[in-house]
């Protein structure tokens, strides 16, 4: 689906997003950074004033659980669902028209994008055909301390990120 969505968006969405003056970004690209950046802050803020849920990590470590014993392609959907970049694609999809692409620049580029979404699943797909066992263990591992920092985690990237937007929203908006 990641995919399709690039494709469709080569040919609807194109270069307009790109600027006649490669170092400035044109206004709304600028304007749109900066709420996205605002908008990822405003959720970090509730997701950290949230208490914790035991209960609710709980229910999604069974899920996890359920659908690790399960069979390989099972496990392949899963992780695929996992690995979708979902809220990131409106801002994949602005960046790779930023850059003034053609169709198949933009489409070249959304395939990028999509196979690095799916590394780390790819990864332990991998070291799952190779040595089951020892990565069972090792994702066990990975689990529960993800399981502990799983929210630090999200807030430190989601952070940055919205850093990122909104520094170049106002650099565009100054500049």
């Amino acid at each position: 689906m990641t995919l399709l969505i690039g494709v469709v968006a080569a040919f609807v969405l194109g270069n307009a997003a790109a600027s006649p003056h490669p170092d400035t970004p044109k206004t709304w690209v600028a304007i749109v950074d900066l709420l996205a950046g605002v908008i990822v802050l405003f959720f970090v803020v509730r997701l950290l004033r949230r208490p914790r849920d035991p209960k609710r990590v709980a229910r999604m470590i069974d899920q996890m659980t359920k659908v690790t014993s399960s069979p390989v392609i099972a496990i392949v959907a899963a992780g695929a669902t996992l690995a979708n970049p979902g809220a990131f694609i409106p801002l994949a999809l602005k960046d790779i028209s930023e850059r003034n692409p053609s169709a198949v620049q933009y489409i070249v580029e959304w395939v990028g994008f999509t196979l690095v979404s799916l590394l780390p699943l790819s990864l332990a797909l991998v070291m799952l055909a190779l040595s089951p066992e020892s990565t069972k263990r090792r994702l066990v591992g990975v689990r529960e301390w993800l399981e502990r920092n799983a929210r630090t985690i999200a807030a430190v990237i989601l952070i940055l990120l919205a850093v990122a937007l909104m520094r170049n929203g106002i650099a565009g908006l100054t500049g």
